[in-house]
């Protein structure tokens, strides 16, 4: 039982539960957690291996100044309209800080990101989930006049790997006055994305982060692009020196190395659309996915069994049991031999499945 001096709200709530991680050591293929399959950039090693003693002796840059700029080039805008975080969890948790008082309301479309609700609640302030409305449209009615103080996106979405249209998020932007996060952890995966909104709307607060795109999970580091008044505020609740020297130096790295990350990307779109071509002839129905993820229900609707199943073979799928999603299984793309490991898997347990 939790001590009395415990916060309530702490007390009472369920953590979020992160994707299992194999035991050092473990041979595992490991489609769970929606990394990048392929190694970061050679720059990036050679980054890390160059840093000096008497960087690591001193406390880092505390607004990561050299990765701001570099972002601000890359998205056109200036380095007051960058915030970086240790990871993309620590800018969700600096804006549920920021724009959500105690008591009030965060929502968003529902099911997507487990983490929200739970940053809500640490907050005090209530989690309002939206349901989708057909085929993952934008629930606009739904968000607009749910009374929020932010709304929370996103897009793509996890764990469907479902798009909105920048446009569907202009027209929400216009009629919800308040802040609206568009998390674009997947974005780099996908045809599309919402950064030019930042210049016309100063409500809006584009979440990023190199863990997928950028084959650097095991780093932790992230960002926000937005208004530079907007981020002017964010500034006043991160912590001090919430990103450390080699990450700083990492990242920048890592995202000045256009050419090696994009080659990344389009061998995972390439696998994606493979491996959902493949599952599709197998009578699994696959959500198009703008992620580096797919979504797909299992044709004996037992969504757990198959993420056992699999788990018995060393493959490693991520299973949500909730409402609406435990007939499926999310599927990371992983490179071509681990896809063929789980197609392989698959075939297997589904044969064993005929047999009996």
């Amino acid at each position: 039982m939790a001590p009395e001096f415990v916060r309530a709200c702490v007390r009472e709530m369920q953590g979020y539960e992160p994707g299992e991680q194999p035991v050092a050591g473990e041979r595992v293929v490991k489609l769970n957690t929606n990394e990048n399959p392929y190694q970061p950039s050679e720059r990036v090693l050679q980054a890390i291996a160059s840093v000096s003693g008497e960087t690591l002796r001193r406390y880092p840059s505390p607004k990561a100044d050299g990765f701001r700029d570099a972002a601000a080039k890359l998205h056109g805008v200036s380095r007051e309209h960058i915030i970086t975080g240790n990871g993309s969890d620590d800018i969700l948790t600096i804006s549920t800080r920021c724009f959500i008082p105690p008591g009030g309301v965060m929502a968003f479309p529902d099911p997507t990101y487990s983490l929200y609700p739970v940053l809500a609640k640490l907050e005090d302030a209530k989690a309002l989930p939206v349901a989708w409305e057909s085929g993952w449209s934008l629930p606009i009615d739904g968000l607009a006049g749910s009374g929020a103080n932010a709304i929370y996106l996103a897009n793509p979405n996890a764990p469907s790997g479902t798009f909105v249209s920048p446009l569907k998020v202009a027209e929400l932007a216009r009629r919800f006055s308040s802040l609206i996060l568009v998390d674009e952890a997947y974005a780099d995966f996908s045809d599309d994305n919402c950064v030019a909104l930042v210049q016309e709307f100063s409500n809006v607060v584009i979440s990023r982060t190199l863990s997928k795109a950028y084959s650097l999970a095991g780093l932790r580091f992230g960002y926000a692009i937005a208004q530079p008044a907007v981020i002017e505020q964010m500034m006043k609740v991160k912590d001090s020196y919430n990103c450390d020297a080699l990450s700083i130096i990492a990242a920048t790295a890592a995202i000045e190395d256009q050419a090696y990350a994009k080659s990344t990307w389009e061998n995972i779109k390439s696998e994606r659309t493979r491996v959902s071509s493949e599952l599709t002839q197998l009578g699994w129905t696959v959500l198009p996915s703008q992620a580096n993820f797919v979504l797909a229900t299992v044709p004996s609707g037992r969504g757990k069994e198959m993420y056992l199943g699999l788990k018995e073979q060393g493959i490693l799928v991520r299973y949500f049991d909730l409402p609406g999603l435990q007939d499926k299984i999310r599927i990371t793309i992983g490179q071509s031999h681990e896809n063929n490991a789980l197609l392989a898997g698959i075939k297997m347990l589904s044969a064993a499945g005929k047999a009996a």
